[in-house]
């Protein structure tokens, strides 16, 4: 139950981050944030369905996003909002794959 708690407010983190996007007037922020939640909610959903094979998608997608999020902090070299992006998604990338590697 805690698991899904995690993943559904790392999902909607990353809406938020679409809704600002947009807010901010930046379309690709928007439609980036938007995907990257759904994928997370997609992956909520395959671990009710099969919990080792949706931690190992939730494994790829957070740690695909971890790159992005590094890569945007070295070019911007600003904090807010990749490093903090990439704070979190590190954290929930590590707890992925702590749960992929038990089941």
């Amino acid at each position: 139950m805690m698991d899904k708690m995690i993943i559904t407010a790392y999902g909607l983190f990353l809406l938020m981050g679409a809704y600002f996007g947009a807010k901010a007037g930046s379309k690709v922020s928007m439609i980036m944030g938007l995907v990257s939640g759904g994928l997370v909610f997609l992956g909520l959903y395959l671990t009710g369905a099969h919990a080792r094979n949706g931690f190992f998608y939730l494994t790829l997608v957070s740690g695909f996003l971890t790159g992005t999020f590094l890569m945007r902090l070295l070019k911007t070299q600003k904090f807010m909002p990749s490093g903090m992006l990439l704070a979190i998604t590190l954290i929930f990338f590590v707890f992925c794959f702590l749960r992929f590697s038990k089941s």
